[in-house]
Formats: C-alpha cells, structure tokens, sequence
C-alpha cells in the first residue's frame, strides 16, 4: 500500500514537472502599447492600459480590468472582437452610480469577480469603493465604501464605510463577498442580503503569522488576492508578507503554504513553504484544487501542487520581457497580475506591463 502511495506521488510530481512544456502560450488580445483603443475590431490589434483581474463571464466572454484604461473590457472568445462594458477610457474619477456602467468613471479598477445571477463585481481601488454592474440593467451602482480612505464601518452599511485601497474581490458563496482592503491590512466581508459589512480576516497590525495560529487575533501583512476553495477554506496572497497562507473555515485556523516571507526567486521542486517570493498578487484555484499564482515582481506564473505541496514555474523565467508566444517557460512576463482558470483548464494571464492578455492553452 505505502509503495503504491509512493508511486503515486513520484508520478504525480513527473507530471506536474513536465505541465509546462507539455502546454502553449498565445496572445490573445492587445498590440502592446499602453493606449485605449480598438473596440469593435481584433483584440490582437487593441491598445490596453495594463490588464489585471480578469474573469470568464456567465455569457462565455473574458472580461477584464484595465488599470491605466480605468476600464472594463470585453472580450468574445469566439468572435476575439473587443468592447469596452463600463467606463469611458483613459478618464479617471468616482461617478456614475445610478446610471450605465459604460458612462461611469473608475479610477485604477484592480480585479473583478461574477456571482450565479451574472451581477459583477470590481474593486475600484483609488475610488476606495466596490462597484457592481447589475447583469439585467447594465447599471453601476456601489456596494462598499463611501469614496473616502480609511477604516470603519464594521457591522454597518457597507457603501457608507471606509475602505483603504480595496484591491480584489471574491465571492463567498451567492450571498457574501470577501475584499482585500490592503492598506488596512484586513479582509472584510460584505452580506450580500443585508448590505452590512464585516472583518473577516486581520487586525490592522502587520504582525509574521504563525503556523496553525487561530485565526482571531491574526495579523495580515497587505492581502492582495484572495479565493475561495471548493470546501470553503480562503486563500489569501500577501503581498507585502511575500507568502500564501490557507485559512481552516472549519476550524478557523491559519495554515503557511508558501514563501519564506523573505522576497527572492528560488524553490522550485521543492516545498512551497521554503520558497522565495517577490510581491505575489494575483491568485486562482485550479480544477485540482493546486494555487496558480502571479508571481509579479518575479514576472512569473507559478503554481503549489495541491496533494504534494510542491511549487514550480509555469510560466516566465524570472527576468521581465515581452514573450515570444509558444514554450511558457521561455515566454517572459511583465509583472502579471491578473489569472484565471477556465472550466476546460486554460489559464488566462493578464500580462499587465506588456499590455496584453495571453493564454495558457493545456494540451
């Protein structure tokens, strides 16, 4: 039984260790340069403003921020013709709630995330609220924080507290999302039926965190990304910690999954934890429950093997560079900062400093 355990988990490591070349890297949509341009035509001939968060909506389309755009961009997967839903482009500020999300203005939208009704979710960072696009009437209205930095409001009407820098969103099941307020060092939690807002997960304090710590009393040091896993537990990314920790919905505890806490490039087909990483952000939960994660100031796309806890490099070399498409480990990055993984497992890469959206296709 132990040897055919053991083959098992020598087999799985094989395998994992040859994902990369065993997939292709295309982009998909973007020339190259930071501009707002080309709706109604080829994505591949767009200008984008540097793509972050991004998501497959309930319509099949990839949809995703554009954080120097302020805007939000569709993309249709079958037609690759691009549009622009929400904003006005290349205009920053805070309005427009009550009216269409494509007259509204955002200011540096980060991430963005949909519910089963189709209603989307952005984290309009410097606006320091959380907006939604409502999937019947395309209206944009706010749903946390009052425009105002800070922090309050606990256990009072979200859209009337402050938030610092809310810098991704997640939901939490049909009824609650969970925000990355980042400066505050904290994850608050929104009830989607009531309105009212909460602290999920932090002190405000940028204390190290220990292993199996209850999750009360526990620091965070800047979460940017967080996910939920199919059995409910949170994933949340530390950017300033430099490291990846699970947090036990059942018993509330905190778990160490990656980095050293110390910023570097180094652990590859080794334990997570030992490894070194450099301002992590974007976060995705792939079909076997393994962490795909945007390595950013590494300017790579890494992933923690979910049953052998294992990290290895999917996608760049470490060094900034634009490509070229084909082998992922030769394809280089520009501080990525958005990914997603499709129901048939192609990862979506939002390639943020060389303005284009690229895709891992898996063969």
């Amino acid at each position: 039984m132990k040897q055919s355990v053991w083959l098992s988990c020598l087999l799985l490591t094989i395998i994992n260790t040859n994902f990369a070349s065993a997939s292709e890297i295309v982009t998909i949509a973007g020339h190259g340069k930071d501009e707002y341009s080309g709706d109604g035509g080829s994505a591949l001939k767009a200008g984008l403003g540097q793509p972050f968060g991004l998501e497959i909506g309930p319509d099949g389309a990839l949809y995703f921020c554009e954080f120097s755009n302020h805007v939000i961009r569709r993309l249709d997967l079958q037609t690759q013709v691009i549009s622009t839903v929400a904003g006005t482009g290349r205009k920053s500020g805070y309005a427009g709630d009550g009216g269409p999300a494509i007259g509204a203005l955002m200011n540096q939208p980060h991430e963005l995330r949909f519910d089963h009704a189709g209603n989307c979710y952005i984290s309009d960072m410097v606006s320091q609220a959380v907006r939604k696009i409502d999937a019947k009437t395309k209206v944009m209205t706010t749903i946390a924080g009052n425009g105002k930095p800070g922090f309050d409001g606990d256990d009072g009407p979200a859209n009337k507290a402050r938030l610092d820098l809310p810098i991704a969103v997640a939901m939490d099941s049909d009824t609650g999302l969970l925000i990355c307020d980042i400066k505050n060092h904290r994850v608050r939690r929104v009830d989607l039926e009531t309105g009212v807002i909460s602290t999920f997960a932090g002190t405000g304090e940028r204390k190290a965190i220990q292993e199996g710590q209850p999750l009360a009393g526990a620091s965070l040091n800047g979460p940017r990304s967080v996910a939920v896993t199919s059995n409910r537990d949170l994933i949340v990314v530390l950017r300033e910690g430099n490291a990846v920790y699970r947090i036990d919905r059942s018993t509330l505890l905190l778990h160490h999954l990656a980095g050293t806490g110390k910023q570097g490039f180094s652990g590859d087909g080794g334990d997570a934890k030992n490894a070194q990483l450099a301002g992590p952000k974007g976060l995705a939960i792939d079909r076997d429950g393994s962490i795909l994660l945007c390595d950013t100031e590494n300017h790579a796309v890494r992933i923690i093997h979910h049953l052998t806890g294992k990290i290895e490099t999917l996608i760049g070399d470490g060094k900034a560079g634009d490509g070229p498409d084909g082998e992922p480990l030769k394809c280089r990055l520009n501080r990525p900062h958005g990914i997603f993984v499709a129901s048939n497992g192609d990862i979506y890469i939002g390639d943020s400093n060389n303005n284009k959206v690229r895709k891992l296709s898996r063969k």
